[in-house]
């Protein structure tokens, strides 16, 4: 079963992409306008498929903030740990 995605680890893995610390990544920005491009939003993607979370590069390019990416990523996870427990994973 892959690891859950933190809040930690998401900030640590935009930062990584966007050349900051974590704690200098400001949930409220805008992911284009903080310098996030398709191709990294693509790496993103990939990486959080690894936490189990399945989320595609239009339903993030759709959102106008990393706390939005947050929300739904979270929700996201709920909904693959509920369907883990009902036997649909």
């Amino acid at each position: 079963m892959p690891s859950p995605l933190t809040l930690q680890q998401f900030r640590a893995d935009l930062a990584e992409l966007l050349h900051q610390e974590p704690e200098e990544v400001n949930l409220e920005d805008n992911p284009v306008s903080a310098g996030l491009d398709s191709l990294r939003l693509v790496t993103l993607v990939e990486r959080w498929e690894q936490h189990g979370i399945v989320v595609s590069f239009i339903d993030l390019a759709e959102l106008p903030s990393f706390r939005g990416w947050w929300q739904l990523l979270a929700e996201r996870h709920a909904e693959g740990r509920e369907a883990g427990r009902r036997g649909d994973a």
